[in-house]
């Protein structure tokens, strides 16, 4: 296992943080451990609504608080279940733009009991960043954040 999953893992088993405060811990440590991930964040399904509720994150503050099912990459995803990742947002015709430095974004879901509860997501400022690796640690990530959650 890395020695950001081991981070991970202590910060998800810590008993003494709400999970407010393990998200946000989550947030910071992959901040700050993986160079081009820009902007970090969690956004949760709004109890029955089909929209998205933006949760802890680090980076540029967003207008994106409230994001419609299938609107923008994380709303294709709320839809989907599946992960996305968009190595040149300029070239997705439903992206949502948070800042003109995003260049690409990865979306993850979180599933629990077979429902999309919620989703990371990681804005990059460089060009098609993201590796196998870095998909496998946030789907395992996500993983073991349902299982809490």
């Amino acid at each position: 296992m890395s020695e950001i999953k081991k981070r991970l893992s202590s910060i998800l088993e810590s008993p003494t943080h709400h999970m407010t405060d393990k998200l946000q811990k989550i947030c910071h440590l992959l901040d700050q451990e993986i160079p081009y991930f820009n902007w970090t964040g969690f956004y949760f399904k709004n109890g029955d609504k089909n929209e998205l509720i933006l949760g802890p994150y680090v980076g540029a503050e967003t207008d994106h608080t409230v994001i419609p099912f299938g609107k923008g990459i994380c709303g294709q995803v709320a839809e989907s279940g599946e992960t996305f990742v968009v190595p040149d947002v300029y070239a997705q015709d439903n992206y949502l733009s948070c800042s003109i430095d995003t260049k690409a974004e990865i979306v993850v879901p979180i599933i629990k009991n077979g429902e999309n509860i919620g989703q990371i997501d990681i804005d990059s400022h460089s060009i098609d960043p993201f590796t196998q690796e870095d998909r496998d640690m946030l789907e395992w990530l996500c993983g073991e954040i349902a299982k809490i959650y």
